[in-house]
């Protein structure tokens, strides 16, 4: 009679052997990863994908342009009970409401995050005020007004939040993001509100109205868009002068496809973009993803694909040229200190507190004719 196999070896060996059966052998696994889309998510693929996929290859990722509506989708699937996402790509006012509703998993950063090269631990190494609760960041991002330059006059080019309200001395069509955050800032910030004092205006019943008022005056001149590849195209075809739009989506139409676009980087407003772990994902997988794709070479290496900055320290003087241009990435970055003389610093707490009001305004004022 045979002896059993873990007997016929010996303890050790068959360990040994089921060890090794192991590492050759995963189980395939599909990682299904919402981002933005567009040079965003091409960004992500290049940086961390592809070299991940290509070290484990039992692991597929599937991509998902979903997180323009990132915090709704996880709501739906959550009441269903059927999560379908495993990493969320996410802003952190949806991430923070998201996490109070118990959706999303916390985050211990030094247990679940690797530290800097210099054994700095996680929580030291992003930058201040940018981890969250149950958040996780990659990129130091901002949205822009930006504008083609063959609309204007060599020597009449905008420069200012205000020249984006000013229609007598720049006409045109505007186009601007589907979302009061950024618009009833930036609406403020023309109206004569210095860039400190914006938020408490804007905490204020009167302040709300102010910045709707502004907004009235160029309404006739806006469309409005909703994914990030729309802003750049809108300008291209010369149906809008003037639009609202993300840095880095702004500087591939502009580098990489060589349209006539300028940034106005006065009045940027800067923001924080990361990741978050639903329930009910494949955690295990997840977060040993989200180690590796959110240390510091992984980070810095973003940078080479997108104008948009690392979220660590110890990544920032890693970031260097342009992957495919061989351009210099930091003249690019919205906190190059060139481009960070007048940013307004979104306020996550603001918007987690006053957001689903706002939201409900700014989509009835869109509306309105």
């Amino acid at each position: 009679m045979k002896q059993p196999m873990l007997r016929k070896l010996g303890v050790s060996s068959a360990i040994s052997l089921l060890a090794v059966t192991a590492v050759h052998a995963e189980d395939p696994i599909d990682l299904t990863i919402v981002s933005w889309g567009g040079a965003y998510t091409e960004s992500q693929v290049r940086a961390y994908h592809d070299p991940y996929t290509a070290v484990k290859d039992h692991i597929t990722i599937i991509n998902d342009d979903g997180s323009a509506n990132a915090l709704a989708g996880l709501r739906a699937q959550s009441m269903a009970g059927n999560v379908t996402w495993d990493l969320v790509d996410m802003l952190p006012s949806d991430a923070q409401l998201a996490c109070d509703e118990g959706i999303i998993m916390p985050i211990d950063h030094d247990e679940m995050l690797a530290p800097a090269p210099d054994g700095t631990p996680a929580s030291e190494d992003f930058l201040p005020g940018s981890l969250g609760e149950c958040f996780i960041p990659q990129i130091l991002y901002s949205t822009v007004i930006t504008y083609n330059t063959e609309m204007f006059p060599a020597n009449n080019q905008p420069d200012s939040v205000e020249d984006f309200f000013n229609l007598e001395d720049f006409p045109g069509r505007r186009a601007l993001q589907d979302r009061p955050a950024g618009s009833l800032e930036w609406a403020l910030l023309a109206d004569g509100v210095a860039t400190e004092d914006i938020y408490d205006v804007l905490a204020t019943e009167e302040g709300v109205d102010r910045a709707f008022a502004k907004l009235d005056t160029i309404k006739d001149n806006l469309i409005f868009w909703t994914e990030g590849a729309q802003s750049p195209q809108l300008l291209a075809d010369k149906e809008v002068a003037f639009s609202t739009g993300y840095n880095g989506r702004i500087f591939n139409a502009a580098q990489v496809e060589g349209q006539p676009f300028d940034i106005i980087w006065d009045g940027q407003i800067v923001e924080w973009d990361g990741w978050v772990v639903p329930y009910g994902a494949n955690q295990e997988e997840v977060l040993e993803y989200v180690y590796w794709a959110t240390d510091t070479q992984r980070l810095a290496d973003q940078a080479k694909y997108i104008s948009y900055g690392p979220a660590r320290a110890s990544s920032a003087p890693l970031v260097g040229e342009h992957a495919d241009l061989g351009i210099d990435m930091n003249p690019h970055m919205p906190s190059n200190p060139a481009n960070y003389q007048s940013p307004i610093v979104l306020d996550n707490d603001f918007w987690t507190d006053y957001g689903d009001e706002l939201r409900e305004r700014f989509a009835n004022w869109m509306l309105r004719g």
